[in-house]
């Protein structure tokens, strides 16, 4: 694969490993002058940029060359530590070499055996950190992945042997489906049973949290295989087929997805993906959630005492509202606001659904005869949205991100708006920021789409800083 094809989440290690690259120099450099006075410092002679740039440029290669990159979901850690020795000691090692090549004088080699020692010491800490992230998200059942395998038969029940082997990389299977509808019941291996026939895969799509959908089965054996692809393609979930691929039968350009060739368990698979592809900027994200959300808690805790004081006061009832919603590909959670209505709401609703003023699966009402006095007032300010941020701590919700629906809204759906939730939900998004009761359900939804079409770090500070001014000038509703 060409490396302008390569995933953006290999380009952002390899600026993390030069950024960390240049802070080992900048280490064993303050060393060597300042805490090892007992030789005899260093020399003003040699041009230290030049090093500093000669030695990025052989470490950048050497780290690629020994397979650095090679990302995986469970990296063998003895593997990769040897890769990151080897990457550093010849990194450093070409380097010297071509300093003395070029005669630069006076380059000191305690400097570049320091060098060497913290380099390969930070490379460890940010993979391991890496690492020990990925595995505390997958036994919280964060990171896991909800897989429907097409097929029952030999390859399907390799691979379900596979995943049963590496159940430590997160991958939950769902069942497998079958053309033939006699399968269904039949154990394909481990516990793992064919749960329907291919006749039930719209609806499972459409009704179930899944993440991936495998074809491990030859395609030709599968009628109209395309409409099943571009069915998964529409609602938002990665397609991956193992092989042999009937490359054949999949000759056409993909509307949304993009296409690349994946190890997944350890096999070569063809993998269709809808949402963006941007592994560590993701990671990034999640960090910076779970942070701020944390932060904000502990900060907001006396004005969430007294927000509580002021609901209780006017009327009886729990502080907290909580309700079912659907988040990253149809999981449900409980979602948490400030009460802002009466206790009945929810029993009130269907007698108030001819004044709806949202078309599609949405209820809006601008004058909601349930709505308290103080209701309205954090309604207004988007204040009823802060225990969200419990959410958002618990990876369930992003600080950005489509807003989460209720479930029976999701059924409601038509495919190509499921996708809205191949992203996990968050507090706001460009609904929020455009007008929200004045744009209609289609409009919102594409609004939706476009914000995981275009998403990127940089995106989700812009809509942030958006937001503040709907919340400020109480136009939250």
């Amino acid at each position: 694969m060409r490396k302008e094809n390569q995933p953006f989440l290999i380009r952002s290690h390899k600026v993390i490993d030069i950024l960390l690259t240049v802070l080992a120099f900048c280490l064993a450099y303050t060393a060597k002058r300042s805490w090892l006075p007992a030789f005899s410092g260093l020399s003003t002679e040699p041009n230290y940029y030049f090093i500093l740039l000669v030695t990025l440029v052989f470490c950048s290669l050497a780290y690629d060359f020994f397979g650095l990159y090679r990302l995986e979901r469970r990296p063998v850690v003895s593997k990769l530590l040897a890769s990151i020795i080897k990457g550093a000691f010849v990194g450093t090692a070409g380097a010297l070499v071509l300093l003395y090549l070029i005669k630069e004088a006076n380059v000191s080699r305690l400097l570049m055996m320091i060098f060497l020692v913290f380099d390969v010491l930070l490379l460890c800490l940010f993979r391991g950190i890496l690492i020990l992230f990925g595995r505390f998200e997958r036994k919280r059942g964060l990171d896991s992945r909800e897989i429907l395998v097409i097929g029952s038969r030999m390859r399907a029940r390799d691979l379900v042997s596979y995943i049963r082997a590496n159940q430590d990389l997160g991958y939950n299977l769902i069942g497998c489906l079958d053309p033939d509808a006699k399968r269904v019941g039949v154990e394909v291996f481990d516990g793992v049973r064919v749960i329907g026939a291919l006749d039930d895969y719209r609806h499972i799509l459409l009704n179930q949290a899944v993440d991936e959908v495998i074809f491990a089965m030859p395609l030709n054996r599968i009628d109209n295989v395309l409409d099943y692809i571009s069915l998964a393609e529409e609602v938002g979930v990665n397609i991956r087929v193992l092989p042999d691929w009937q490359i054949q039968k999949m000759m056409y350009q993909p509307e949304i997805a993009s296409v690349q060739i994946e190890n997944f368990v350890g096999i070569p698979a063809l993998t269709l993906s809808s949402t963006p592809r941007k592994g560590f900027e993701l990671f990034v994200k999640a960090v910076i959630d779970r942070g701020v959300a944390i932060v904000g808690l502990i900060l907001l805790a006396p004005f969430f005492a007294l927000l509580a004081l002021l609901i209780k006061l006017e009327s009886r009832g729990p502080v907290f509202f909580q309700q079912q919603r659907s988040g990253l590909n149809g999981r449900v959670f409980t979602l948490y606001k400030f009460r802002s209505m009466v206790c009945d709401a929810e029993a009130r609703k269907a007698e108030l659904e001819q004044s709806n003023e949202m078309d599609g699966p949405v209820f809006k009402m601008a004058k909601d005869p349930r709505i308290t006095r103080i209701g309205a007032f954090l309604r207004r300010t988007s204040l009823d949205e802060l225990p969200q941020l419990i959410n958002v701590a618990r990876g369930e919700m992003s600080l950005v991100g489509p807003r989460p629906p209720l479930p029976q809204e999701v059924q409601a759906y038509e495919p190509w708006q499921r996708r809205r939730l191949s992203m996990k939900p968050g507090l706001t998004c460009i609904w929020q920021v455009s007008g929200r009761n004045n744009i209609n359900f289609e409009q919102w939804m594409k609004m939706d789409l476009e914000y995981i079409d275009r998403w990127s770090l940089w995106f989700d500070f812009q809509l942030l800083l958006k937001t503040l001014p709907a919340v400020f000038m109480g136009t939250g509703r």
